[in-house]
């Protein structure tokens, strides 16, 4: 993806506090995007350390997502983000979305299948949403920073994959982005636990692809597949897969083929949304689509500045 990202760089906390590492094997905003950050408005709204909308009211960890059940499906590494002791593991809870009806009573246990980890000094962190049977130890393991704890799953109260990791010092919920509390609305940098810099992504474009026609929002989540398009297909249908959009924000759709345009549009955002997806498109209106490649690309713009852009290819053969 060609990432054009507002970018707000966390400084890393002073020498010698609890410092961690990040927990996924994964790129950040390439196969993986933080979904939403810890609840910070104590009043019953929802506010993220910057005072943007990437949480939700209680939110009381980070949520690192992957962009379909094809690519959890694949195995992703969760890892111990510092060193210390198993304090407590779950697993044997299925991979499955909490909306589906085939899903069973979470009775408490919301986390699904996943680990504590005591660092001392009063800290511990917590993995939620783990894989069935992808466990790798038990209660008094010791833990090195960096070892595999297991991979991303489905599993406990959640609708899509991703790991929630939670930080605690003395039982205390705290934010990895702003332990101290100092954050005035993402104006300059603030102490961070993160031993790397981790940049904040105020929402993106996750996927993007060709259909001959709208896809279903949930063949969108799984991970689906771009098939060939014959010459005469009834539509050429560019869709684009996001997170983090705000009421006012536009999605800008471009599609180039053999003979120049034959897309540009723009659609506008109602709401808010956490995770969603649009599509555009044209019929045919030739006996078919000429043959050779076309591209399409998305941007998302939010208050006349561009945010990101994502790009997609097909080839239409005679």
């Amino acid at each position: 993806m060609n990432r054009l990202l507002l970018a707000l760089i966390m400084a890393p906390a002073q020498a010698g506090a609890f410092s961690m590492e990040f927990p996924v094997d994964c790129k950040l905003n390439d196969t993986c995007f933080i979904q939403q950050f810890m609840d910070r408005d104590p009043t019953g709204g929802v506010s993220d350390f910057t005072c943007g909308p990437l949480s939700y009211d209680g939110h009381k960890g980070t949520d690192i997502a992957l962009p379909t059940l094809r690519a959890m499906q694949g195995g992703v590494t969760v890892r111990a983000a510092a060193a210390g002791v198993v304090k407590g593991v779950r697993d044997g809870m299925p991979d499955i979305s909490r909306r589906d009806p085939a899903a069973p009573p979470l009775a408490g246990r919301d986390c699904g299948n996943g680990v504590v980890i005591d660092h001392g000094d009063g800290w511990e962190t917590q993995y939620c949403h783990m894989a069935r049977g992808s466990m790798r130890h038990k209660a008094g393991d010791q833990i090195a920073t960096g070892d595999t704890l297991g991979l991303i799953g489905l599993s406990g109260n959640t609708e899509f994959p991703h790991l929630h990791i939670s930080v605690r010092q003395d039982g205390a919920e705290v934010d990895p982005f702003d332990p101290d509390g100092t954050t005035a609305c993402g104006e300059g940098p603030v102490p961070a636990l993160w031993a790397d810099p981790i940049a904040y992504t105020p929402g993106g474009l996750i996927g993007a692809g060709f259909a001959d026609h709208v896809p279903q929002w949930e063949a969108v989540k799984a991970g689906l597949a771009q098939p060939p398009l014959a010459p005469t297909a009834p539509a050429l249908v560019l869709w684009a897969q996001y997170f983090g959009l705000r009421q006012g924000d536009g999605l800008r759709f471009h599609i180039s083929g053999p003979q120049g345009t034959v897309l540009e549009e723009t659609v506008s955002v109602d709401r808010q949304q956490a995770q969603g997806f649009r599509a555009v498109g044209k019929t045919l209106r030739a006996p078919n689509w000429a043959a050779g490649t076309y591209e399409g690309r998305i941007t998302l713009i939010r208050a006349g500045s561009e945010i990101d852009q994502i790009s997609t290819t097909l080839t239409i053969s005679r």
